[in-house]
């Protein structure tokens, strides 16, 4: 399992997949999030179309970082900054829901060091869906997740990259509330999929694909481009 964010842009990422790929071994991006009781729930109701068509993601994470420089938080070479610390769990939820982006929009404030203080992003996707995200140091943001259908909407409880429940919102009727037992931070789901899949004999996980991995970071590179393009116009 290699942490999050799986390297520091999309070049090393495909470097470390066609390694793998090549010498037969087990690689997984150690996204625990995906493997959550909440998300696999979340994931099932997709697939029944409970929301109908998907026209919108929100997904917000931020919190009030140290405000020591020295922080790994503010490094550029440790991968610091808002987007590549928080905003890695954003993107791969968006992913998740809709796939790859067509039309990648963004803005970031910088922080003294150089990296992303925040940024702000909006996606948009070949059937006309859009993702809406955003990523801070700066202040504590609610951190929930929204999913957004033409038949209704999934509310995910903040923090939604953590063990938490969520709320099914029918266009009409009655919501529907899930409550998803846990007995701890949730770091163990990941840790069983990696059991599961070396003693099945697989190379990657089907959860958490190295091909997603790879594009997840081929748009997070889009991102920081058109990042940086604003704090250099700013």
């Amino acid at each position: 399992m290699v942490e999050k964010p799986f390297t520091i842009n999309a070049g090393e990422a495909r470097e470390l997949v066609a390694t793998a790929r090549a010498k037969q071994l087990f690689l997984m991006e150690a996204m625990w999030t995906r493997f959550l009781p909440h998300i696999r729930e979340i994931r099932r109701l997709l697939d029944e179309d409970v929301l109908g068509t998907i026209v919108a993601v929100h997904a917000d994470h931020g919190g009030r970082c140290p405000s020591d420089p020295t922080h790994r938080i503010y490094a550029p070479a440790l991968g610091g900054g808002a987007l590549l610390d928080l905003g890695v769990y954003t993107v791969p939820f968006a992913s998740m829901v809709l796939g790859r982006p067509q039309r990648i929009a963004a803005v970031a404030a910088p922080a003294p060091s150089g990296v992303d203080a925040q940024v702000s992003m909006a996606f948009g996707y070949e059937n006309g869906a859009q993702a809406l995200l955003h990523c801070t140091l700066l202040a504590d943001l609610p951190n929930r997740a929204t999913i957004i259908g033409t038949d209704g909407r999934i509310e995910v409880d903040g923090p939604f990259f953590a063990p938490t429940s969520f709320t099914v919102v029918p266009r009409r009727g009655e919501p529907t509330r899930h409550e998803q037992a846990h007995h701890s931070r949730g770091m163990r789901h990941e840790a069983e999929e990696v059991g599961r899949c070396l003693r099945a004999g697989l190379h990657e996980s089907p959860l958490m694909p190295l091909d997603e991995t790879v594009e997840i970071m081929e748009t997070l590179d889009a991102v920081i481009g058109c990042a940086l393009r604003t704090i250099q116009s700013s």
